[in-house]
């Protein structure tokens, strides 16, 4: 019943050289039809995870929702795609925040979750400074500064990602946590658990925690 378990299921299989035969969803529920390779004599998979294709990767996990973390980050992500590495940045607890749409909350949240959204900021163009913040002043000017230096702002580096080909993987026990659905969010994300992430930064040569 996890959304995340669709790509979970499959980085596992990656992992221990298995096979995704199938895979249907069920209402909420996902299913996966595994087909599995034999096991040594301790337990695990005589398949390990593929090689990789030798292209460079970076992986972040983006645990922070404030505004210069979130820019470092995307500065890092970008520079590195046009540099010719694939890119992932899995975004988990407040980093989440960047991802969100503005806007109402989505309809069918609980009064609790309903409170998170309402004190979580709604997106990229929310997010407040981590220093010098000043009850909104500091923010403001900084933005306004980076308009003045022609440095893009933060919902244009994240499209700019995206059209780059960086993958932005949502973390879908976090969602959970902090009651934030899947309409809340900006189109072009994919969801997965520690397992996707953990897949993805095996075949990394840099991953970073911002």
């Amino acid at each position: 019943s996890d959304p995340g378990f669709a790509a979970d299921g499959a980085a596992w299989c990656r992992h221990f050289g298995h096979t995704v035969v199938s895979q249907e969803r069920e209402g909420a529920r996902v299913r996966l039809r595994i087909r599995k390779v034999g096991l040594t004599p301790t337990g695990v998979a005589a398949a390990g995870r593929p090689a990789a294709d030798g292209k460079p990767r970076k992986t972040m996990v983006v645990f922070s929702g404030d505004l210069d973390k979130v820019l470092a980050a995307f500065v890092i992500a970008n520079g590195a795609v046009s540099m010719g590495s694939e890119v992932v940045m899995f975004f988990t607890f407040w980093g989440i925040n960047a991802l969100r749409r503005g806007g109402p909350q989505a309809p069918g949240k609980t009064l609790l979750d309903r409170m998170f959204g309402w004190m979580m900021p709604k997106g990229a163009a929310a997010l407040r400074l981590s220093q010098m913040h000043m009850g909104g002043i500091g923010t403001a000017l900084m933005r306004r500064v980076m308009r003045a230096k022609q440095v893009d702002s933060l919902p244009g580096m994240i499209a700019q990602a995206q059209a780059a080909g960086v993958k932005l993987v949502v973390c879908s026990m976090s969602m959970d946590v902090m009651g934030l659905k899947w309409e809340e969010l900006i189109d072009g994300l994919e969801i997965g658990g520690v397992a996707a992430f953990l897949d993805e930064s095996a075949g990394a040569d840099m991953t970073l925690f911002i």
